[in-house]
């Protein structure tokens, strides 16, 4: 074989070898992403012309007149259902955003199953956000170990969650937690897995009339 026509033969050699790495390269970088995403701490964003505050506890809270209005949140849900946010104005809601692939998110279910269970009888209502699954299979099963009996809305492509306008307590991360009071503005968030504990003390101070300070 000649030169000549051994030539294309290492062209097409190294061009595969660089296809190889770059596809590498991507699939770890989607890895990060992914690791980053579901962690079980996170931060708030904004500066301080945001409007609102995050204590040392990791929840950022919003007083009343600069609280930013929940966006529209409805849909199916996990299960097959309709969930429309809006129809629980009056109420306290509990926005928890999840996904069956987070291991800070199985942690926290029972957590939020036995706290929504205590509380709902108080005007309170618990919606999920259902993240990043590709089918709603792995949500049910979720939900079904978990116990968890509040709808989630199911949003595999995050598109609900990109409603929040920027620099207002909107979510960040997965998991993430929100309190719309009860007027159905956002009054506090937290950007991670919370113990039992600390969903009570965030939920608190808007179990009395619903809107906190």
């Amino acid at each position: 074989m000649s030169a000549a026509s051994r030539a294309p033969l290492r062209s097409n050699r190294t061009t595969g070898r660089v296809r190889r790495r770059a596809a590498l390269t991507a699939g770890a970088a989607a890895v990060v992403l992914l690791g980053s995403a579901c962690s079980s701490g996170g931060t708030s964003g904004g500066g301080g012309q945001t409007g609102f505050i995050t204590g040392s506890d990791g929840i950022a809270t919003a007083k009343k007149g600069e609280r930013a209005d929940a966006p529209e949140l409805s849909g199916e849900t996990v299960d097959g259902g309709q969930v429309d946010v809006a129809d629980f104005k009056g109420k306290v809601v509990v926005l928890n955003v999840w996904g069956s692939w987070c291991p800070p998110c199985r942690a926290e279910a029972k957590n939020f199953e036995k706290v929504y269970q205590d509380v709902k009888d108080q005007g309170v209502q618990f919606v999920g956000i259902n993240t990043r699954d590709t089918s709603t299979g792995p949500a049910r099963a979720f939900e079904k170990d978990y116990g968890i009996t509040y709808p989630s809305l199911y949003d595999p492509s995050g598109k609900l969650m990109l409603r929040f306008e920027k620099g207002t307590l909107n979510p960040q991360a997965v998991p993430s937690t929100l309190i719309i009071d009860r007027e159905g503005k956002v009054a506090a968030r937290t950007l991670q897995a919370l113990s039992e504990e600390k969903l009570r003390k965030m939920l608190a101070p808007y179990l009395a009339d619903g809107t906190g300070k």
